[in-house]
Parts: structure tokens; sequence; C-alpha cells
């Protein structure tokens, strides 16, 4: 088992919490994170590029001079690619950028993703975000008694694991900007956790992702 440090939301020591090796004390997989990170961003591009043919640009439909006699080149068409104002040859057009990750795959790479956090002590465990009005001031306080926001120099990344029914959590951090996110434990992913600097779980958003990894009996799982 591989030990995480729990904390109050003030701060203060609360023991630490026992967490299964395969899940948080496995020896990254660079090159599957690294496969898989880029399926990611691959999959998030919108794929809306395209540029016209020469069937699609307007003008061109007549012969700019006759064939023969005038002691240029044939020409057929003033929108051929290789005219300027022309239609482009090979050019991008709308499509997917989707790439086929498999599950075992995603996994595996979230895994290394939270080992590799684990390994530098950048996981927390806070049991409950105990607030009972969402205050920004609060939350802010909150990260600076965890040590995750220092003044006077650029505040860490920092991703927060919440659950569904923490709406006084994320009200709180949600006006936090980009150094700050927030996520549901079963949209957890690679590319999140690698983004970041801090890894922040809740005590049941840490027991939903530890069920979530930890395979079914009958599944093999490789590393």
């Amino acid at each position: 088992m591989t030990a995480i440090a729990k904390k109050t939301p003030t701060g203060k020591d609360a023991g630490s919490v026992e967490v299964p090796e395969a899940i948080f004390g496995v020896e990254p997989n660079v090159a599957v994170m690294h496969q898989v990170v880029n399926a990611q961003l691959a999959a998030a591009r919108a794929g809306t590029h395209s540029t016209k043919t020469r069937a699609e640009v307007a003008g061109g439909g007549a012969k700019p001079w006759r064939q023969k006699g005038t002691g240029r080149a044939r020409q057929g068409s003033i929108r051929a690619p290789h005219w300027r104002g022309g239609g482009i040859a090979h050019g991008p057009k709308p499509r997917s950028h989707e790439q086929r990750t498999p599950k075992k795959m995603k996994r595996l790479a979230l895994v290394s993703a939270l080992s590799d956090r684990a390994a530098e002590a950048k996981v927390l465990v806070v049991e409950r975000w105990d607030w009972e009005t969402p205050r920004t001031k609060d939350a802010i306080g909150a990260l600076e008694a965890l040590g995750l926001r220092s003044a006077g120099r650029r505040p860490d990344r920092v991703l927060l694991v919440l659950g569904r029914t923490d709406d006084v959590a994320w009200r709180s951090f949600r006006n936090l900007g980009e150094r700050v996110q927030i996520i549901l434990p079963d949209e957890l992913n690679a590319y999140d956790v690698l983004v970041n600097d801090w890894l922040v779980f809740t005590g049941a958003t840490l027991a939903v992702t530890i069920a979530r990894l930890t395979p079914e009996p009958s599944e093999g799982v490789s590393e």
C-alpha cells in the first residue's frame, strides 16, 4: 500500500490514507502516457479546417486564352491550383482527428500519471470541504493553508476532484481562474493529472477513483 497525506481545509495534518500500490505506486509508463495524451489532444481538435478545390472556387469557367498562337503556355482555367486565387490541391478538409485508444491503455496512462504525482508527494486528501456557504475568499484561504497558493510567486496549478454533491466547494473554487481546475472523479484522465502540479481529492472522490480503477477479477491488467 502507498500512503497519501491527509489534511483539513485549514491545512492541519490529519494523518494519511492508505491507497492501493497498483493505482498510486506503479512505475509510470511514459510511452503510454505520451500516446494517450496525444490522442486526447487530437480528439479535442475541431477538425473544421477547410480549403476550396478548383471546382469550388468561383469563376474560371472560360478558357483564359486560345489554345494555340499566343506564345504562352496552354491554360484551361484561371482557377487551377497553380494560379493565384485558384483552388488548393490536396488541401485540408473537415474530418475527425480522433484516434482509437484501448480502454486498458487509458487506464494504464491514468494510473501512471497518478503514481507519478504520488511519487512527488503532490497528491493530497481533504476529507471534506465543510463550508456552509460558497465563498471564493474561503477557497483562496484553503489553498494557501494547504501550501498550494503562496503569496509572492505564481501559484501552482491545482486539480480538484469534487463530487456532484460538493456544490458549495464547487461554487467556491470555480472563480479562481485557469490555475485551479475542477473535475469529477469519473472524468479524471491522464492529461488533466499531468498538466496540473497538485491533485486534491476528498475522501469520497478518492474512494470513487480507486473503485473505478480497480479491475474486475475477470479482467487482466497489462502494465
